[in-house]
């Protein structure tokens, strides 16, 4: 699903190019780390997808929001990513999703070591 890039203002070019699903918290029921970039300028970031089904019948919400994070940093999540085995399994054991599904005080807390300079909506 395409999105429309924070950089160039592009619509329908910021793709996702690698996600993860990763283990609910005390808040969300699911959490996805993406990586998303912009097939007009080249801008690359990460997005965070969260949902919750918590409360009345019916009462779903969630956050979709962008990062723009170094260049440097990108890579790096993008190899941890591919070193999964099973990144659309948030039950998976393996070592990236320990370092990526990490929790303090119960809330996700996985983008910790990620310096995020500006956060932008994830628009269509």
């Amino acid at each position: 699903m395409p999105f429309l890039c924070p950089e160039c203002s592009t619509s329908k070019s910021l793709r996702i190019g690698a996600r993860i699903e990763l283990p609910p918290d005390s808040r969300s029921d699911e959490i996805a780390l993406q990586i998303v970039k912009c097939s007009h300028c080249g801008f690359a970031g990460i997005a965070v997808y969260e949902e919750s089904r918590r409360g009345a019948m019916g009462d779903e919400s969630f956050d979709h929001a962008g990062f723009r994070v170094s260049a440097a940093d990108v890579k790096a999540l993008r190899k941890l990513i591919r070193e999964c085995p099973d990144p659309r399994n948030k039950r998976c054991r393996c070592a990236t999703h320990r370092q990526l599904g990490r929790k303090t005080s119960g809330r996700w807390d996985g983008l910790s070591d990620i310096d995020r300079e500006g956060r932008f909506a994830m628009r269509f």
